[in-house]
């Protein structure tokens, strides 16, 4: 088995990712900034080292990839708020040509990236995105992250070489138990707390977190180098996706529809949000939110399914499971 790092081990998926390669016997040693004092012990039997550290950081990066076989690149940020644009460059796009650099100083074999699948799949239409679309600039000019991700995914895949296999692997909305920070299911969160006051027009795409981590692994041990594989577990429409929820939480969907000119939505979604604001208030939905939940986030996964063969499970149990976590209740980790 091969000693392999993982940056950003303690996040959501980096939880999930850690498990499934323990789970397959390999060596893992986990890279984060302030891992919890218990994270060995939530991971259970295996062999597992903590490496503290930033991935910008270039003396525990080096010191982290000593020995290593293969690197599984999970650190990032996750905001939605347009302030944090620089953040983001820094925390994706610099922080994975240090970690590339480390690598390849290091000898590093295998390269495994976690992306996004909205580096292709952002439309203003219901339409399928697959791994050969080109990337929606129009809208990654419009969201930080999504942007930051993308130029990220870039400086990753053109380090693919010879003596470094790079594989890209790009998860829609990562949903399920697990998400200690709550920076993939706030949005479910909210619904449960009635906090979203309308439904918007568009579609959504997710995956659940512990498929999306055995979809890392496959793309470790089967993945073509140089290749992204979209990972996808169900393609909806908002208004079916707050349904499902609705069903499995026994919380009421939102009445109100937003207007189908993502303009409209998002100026009056503003005007709320300054108004809660004047009476000492804030906003539950914020304006970038609302304009994403008017475009449709489709994408494909058929190329995982066929050349990694991944599957995901079925999404109304993920629904289920991340409605238990967030509520408190038991679930499985695998």
């Amino acid at each position: 088995m091969t000693t392999v790092l993982v940056t950003g081990a303690t996040g959501f998926l980096g939880r999930h990712t850690v498990r499934a390669l323990l789970a397959r016997g390999h060596a893992v040693r986990a890279m984060a900034r302030n891992p919890p004092m218990d994270f060995a012990a939530q991971m259970g039997p295996g062999a597992l080292t903590m490496v503290q550290g930033d991935v910008l950081d270039e003396a525990a990066l080096a010191g982290a990839m000593e020995g290593v076989g293969a690197v599984f690149h999970l650190a990032g940020m996750v905001s939605r708020d347009p302030s944090d644009a620089d953040a983001l460059y820094r925390a994706h796009v610099l922080g994975t040509r240090a970690v590339i650099e480390a690598a390849r100083a290091a000898k590093v074999k295998r390269f495994v990236y976690a992306s996004t699948s909205g580096t292709v799949g952002i439309s203003d239409e219901p339409t399928l995105a697959t791994e050969q679309d080109d990337p929606p600039v129009r809208w990654l000019s419009r969201f930080g992250y999504y942007r930051a991700k993308w130029l990220a995914e870039k400086e990753a895949l053109a380090a693919n070489s010879a003596t470094l296999e790079v594989v890209s692997v790009n998860p829609s909305l990562l949903l399920g138990p697990g998400d200690a920070f709550g920076s993939s299911t706030d949005d479910v969160r909210k619904f449960l707390d009635r906090a979203i006051p309308a439904t918007p027009r568009g579609g959504i795409a997710f995956v659940d977190a512990r498929d999306a981590a055995e979809a890392m692994v496959l793309a470790f041990e089967r993945g073509r180098p140089g290749e992204r594989y979209l990972i996808n577990g169900a393609n909806m429409s908002v208004r079916s996706f707050f349904a499902r929820l609705a069903r499995a939480s026994g919380v009421e969907a939102p009445a109100l529809s937003l207007p189908k000119s993502r303009e409209v939505a998002r100026l009056s979604t503003a005007v709320f949000a300054r108004m809660v604001r004047a009476i000492g208030g804030e906003s539950p939905v914020d304006p970038a939110s609302v304009e994403m939940g008017q475009l449709f986030w489709y994408v494909s996964a058929d190329k995982a399914e066929r050349e990694l063969g991944w599957a995901p499970r079925d999404p109304q149990q993920t629904l289920l499971d991340t409605i238990r976590d967030l509520r408190g209740e038991r679930t499985h980790a695998a």
